[in-house]
């Protein structure tokens, strides 16, 4: 456990990816009503909304109303996903502070999903990257599938090492490994990590776990465990993917700050105020919250 951090940051997804596969549509002053909340809970990194077609994902259609909406703090990384050129250029006018391209460690979930093989999404990607670097952007790259995939099975490590160079080569700063359909299991995961840290350093690689087999927490202590000091979460454990059949959200964030506060990792989150924001959009969503963490948190109160 010596190489556990003693800081770990979280970056806030669940506004655009916990939010943007909701069958019906979440307005835009909700939206930012749940990231001005998990600004106050001290999350210091949020990915807002998605620059893509309004025809393949609607509820991110408002991605300019929402940033344009925000109150925006200084110490606050505003992120947002751009997958193309067309989305960078739309996104660039609301300024946020880092832009995020994925890639795929599976061939075939590369097709499903943006309807290209992975060497041509690189080559799709690249000048996206170059602009943001050169606009003074900071660039995240993600790939997902890192150790399964829904129509492939088992991912090897070495096709994550082959994105991941791809994405150090042109520009990428900093790089998550994703586990898209929640399959992953420890070792699993640190063998994805290994991969990745053969291109990227250890503060510039971070974890996105989903907990669809209940292993987003045992995963993210397998990544604490060499050192990974960042993680991709979505308050209440929002979201899913459209493409990943049985895919059940990321992994909450509340859960995740109980378990890195109980082993005495900081985190700047409060976790009172983090429930509050869970509270606030599961209310509007008619649903519970999907984080354990809550839910008992949550009963005590009552009591």
């Amino acid at each position: 456990m010596n190489r556990t951090p003693a800081f770990v940051k979280l970056v806030e997804v669940g506004p655009r990816d916990g939010l943007q596969n909701e069958k019906s549509l979440v307005p835009a002053s909700v939206k930012v009503g749940l990231i001005e909340r998990l600004q106050t809970a001290g999350l210091k990194h949020l990915e807002v909304t998605s620059f893509v077609s309004p025809k393949w994902v609607p509820q991110m259609a408002d991605n300019t109303e929402v940033m344009s909406a925000l109150t925006r703090r200084p110490d606050v990384v505003y992120s947002v996903l751009t997958p193309n050129w067309q989305g960078f250029e739309a996104a660039l006018k609301t300024k946020p502070n880092e832009i995020v391209v994925f890639g795929s460690a599976s061939e075939a979930f590369s097709q499903k999903n943006i309807n290209c093989n992975v060497a041509d999404s690189m080559a799709r990607f690249a000048p996206v990257v170059q602009a943001a670097l050169a606009e003074g952007i900071r660039v995240r790259g993600v790939i997902s599938c890192c150790v399964g995939c829904p129509y492939e099975g088992d991912i090897a490590p070495e096709r994550v090492a082959w994105v991941a160079q791809a994405m150090k080569n042109m520009g990428v700063q900093h790089l998550g490994i994703a586990d898209t359909i929640g399959v992953g299991t420890p070792l699993k995961i640190q063998r994805a990590m290994g991969a990745a840290l053969t291109h990227f350093a250890l503060a510039d690689v971070s974890g996105h776990f989903h907990d669809t087999y209940g292993q987003a927490l045992s995963n993210t202590l397998a990544a604490l465990e060499m050192g990974i000091q960042q993680f991709d979460t979505a308050v209440g454990g929002l979201g899913g993917c459209p493409y990943a059949k049985g895919a059940t959200g990321n992994v909450a964030t509340e859960d995740v700050v109980y378990l890195l506060h109980g082993m005495g990792i900081d985190t700047g989150v409060n976790l009172e105020a983090l429930i509050d924001a869970g509270a606030y959009i599961a209310a509007h969503l008619n649903r519970p919250t999907g984080s354990r963490v809550a839910r008992a948190l949550l009963a005590k109160r009552e009591h």
